[in-house]
């Protein structure tokens, strides 16, 4: 008799009765160990590695002078081929996390799976089930896990929220937070927060109103909601125009990218993503708050206590989704560093929002200026039907979802940057529930890019040194106490720099391009380096030229050979 495994049901590795391995130590951690996720440099407990999102390492087996010997350890193939949901391209876009030996990583199309962090053998995998015509703007990715209570929780691309047993991927709980009919999906790593699981919506392209949810980890039931797009009378509210009463039921703003979070205040540092429609501000007339921001959420009531907008009335899909980065300043002021889209770099003190001090990080921008105190001047958007306008940064903007990185040693940032334009001609569209709500077509430039990796002085704004590509960087740094900077190329390289000068001191080629966040970790005393690697996702948007490069995912993961 043959054994069937529904879709949506854990698949064990090698048999269907039982699992190879376990994880118990999941099962202890809880907010006070991810809190001090620093103090235990072995594991990666949380998306960043730390509440902060730093993504620094403390380990430093692997260091400037051991990293030319460098190798892989071992590669996990991700299998991803046949039918997937959504009728887009799919990229291995995750950050795996660690836990005591034991690797959790999610894939495109609802995949998760439990590794053996030493070795690469799979101990469990899941697949979650969602349908193939289901609504996506930017490829079938996912970027990552949480890890905590004894469960594993992944939010889905149609938008549920699910909770796994981590010792063995069966299913505990699963919660629906969107409407995938509208257009609601789900790409963000979850993050535990006390007795929460935090995550943001996804969609803002299908004219959705972006939101923030807090879930009980025990049980899935929602704590709290927090709309980013303020509703008729609410502060706000009165940035989405008069003439359009309706515009902000369908404003965007969504929240697809992990926040950061400060304990002691007790806040969530959350980027919103564009107004919808994109590039057409004719029928959305105002700043459109809370679009292109950071929001500073209380993470006990789900409250808004302050905001920063960094482009006012988008007009470009510049949007400011990516991490807020938390640091000290020398004087000791709590402040955040953010690189957005726009080309422009901002530190803000992260007790009020108040600026602190915002430049480009960028060598080319047409699309408008933002002065020193902050006032943003637009210069050049599709403001005439039919008519095509050309600017920088194009729509995937100087940096990306992907993140940067700081070392606390150099007390520099280290930047992927993209130097690519687009041009964009306003086509404008009435709303249709589940179809694209854009209000350009846009063709982003096929040559005249490139890319480096800056490493800023956030406190000064001076670019210490920067690693020139031929192409734009479109993946995560990593930094470590070893006095590394780590990062993928469009082009299969995976590269160890020097964090004080930029030299290149290493790479190998993955044989497919890198869109996606490296994660250290040690097991045994040996240190390792995995990436998964893996071209796709939105290439139209940031990297045309590179949409038929290699695209297999695999997870590569690299260590000094053993003595």
């Amino acid at each position: 008799m043959t054994d069937y495994v529904d879709a949506g049901e854990a698949v064990p590795h090698k048999t269907l009765s039982a699992t190879k391995g376990s994880a118990p130590a999941t099962g202890n951690v809880d907010f006070e160990r991810i809190k001090n996720a620093k103090s235990e440099p072995a594991n990666w407990l949380t998306y960043y590695g730390s509440y902060d999102g730093q993504r620094y390492s403390p380990l430093d087996q692997i260091n400037k002078e051991t990293v030319k010997k460098l190798t892989p350890a071992w590669v996990f193939q991700a299998g991803m081929n046949g039918l997937h949901s959504g009728a887009s391209t799919y990229s291995f876009e995750a950050s795996p996390l660690v836990v005591e030996g034991v690797m959790y990583v999610s894939g495109p199309d609802g995949k998760v799976w439990a590794i053996d962090a030493a070795t690469g053998e799979e101990l469990w995998r899941y697949k979650w089930a969602s349908p193939y015509d289901v609504s996506l703007c930017c490829g079938n990715v996912n970027r990552g896990v949480a890890v905590g209570h004894g469960k594993v929780y992944l939010y889905t691309l149609n938008a549920h929220l699910i909770a796994l047993d981590a010792q063995t991927g069966d299913l505990v709980w699963d919660t629906v937070n969107g409407d995938v009919r509208a257009g609601e999906s789900g790409s963000v790593a979850p993050l535990i927060v006390k007795d929460k699981v935090i995550v943001g919506s996804a969609g803002g392209e299908f004219g959705l109103r972006g939101h923030i949810d807090a879930f009980d980890a025990q049980t899935g039931e929602r704590q709290w909601r927090c709309y980013t797009v303020p509703k008729p009378g609410e502060p706000g509210s009165e940035t989405w125009g008069d003439e359009n009463a309706e515009a902000w039921q369908r404003g965007g703003a969504n929240c697809w990218v992990t926040p950061t979070y400060d304990p002691e205040l007790e806040l969530l540092y959350h980027g919103t993503g564009n107004p919808a429609p994109d590039f057409d501000g004719g029928v959305r007339p105002g700043d459109n708050l809370y679009t292109d921001s950071v929001v500073a959420v209380d993470v006990n009531s789900g409250q808004i206590r302050w905001h920063y907008q960094f482009t006012p009335h988008d007009l470009w899909d510049y949007d400011s989704t990516m991490e807020n980065l938390l640091f000290d300043a020398p004087d000791g002021r709590k402040l955040l560093a953010h690189a957005d889209k726009n080309g422009y770099f901002f530190v803000l003190d992260r007790t009020n929002g108040e600026l602190v001090r915002v430049f480009p990080f960028v060598d080319r921008i047409t699309w408008g200026e933002i002065e020193p105190d902050g006032k943003v001047t637009p210069k050049v958007y599709p403001d005439e039907e039919g008519v095509p306008v050309h600017f920088w940064p194009g729509p995937a903007g100087g940096k990306e979802w992907t993140h940067m990185s700081y070392n606390p040693s150099t007390g520099l940032i280290y930047v992927p940057v993209q130097e690519v334009g687009a041009t964009a001609t306003r086509r404008r569209r009435e709303f249709r529930e589940s179809i694209p709500y854009w209000g350009a077509g846009v063709a982003v430039d096929l040559d005249d890019f490139y890319g480096y990796v800056a490493a800023i002085d956030p406190v000064t704004g001076e670019e210490k040194w920067r690693w020139n590509n031929e192409y734009p960087m479109c993946a995560s740094t990593l930094t470590t106490a070893g006095g590394l900077v780590f990062q993928g190329t469009p082009t299969g390289e995976f590269v160890a720099l020097d964090a004080d000068t930029g030299e290149k001191l290493w790479s190998f080629q993955c044989g497919s391009g890198h869109h996606s966040s490296p994660t250290p970790y040690e097991v045994d005393g040996r240190q390792y380096i995995a990436v998964p690697t893996g071209w796709g996702g939105w290439v139209e948007g940031f990297l045309p030229g590179l949409l038929g490069a290699a695209a297999g995912d695999a997870l590569f993961c690299f260590a000094l050979p053993e003595s």
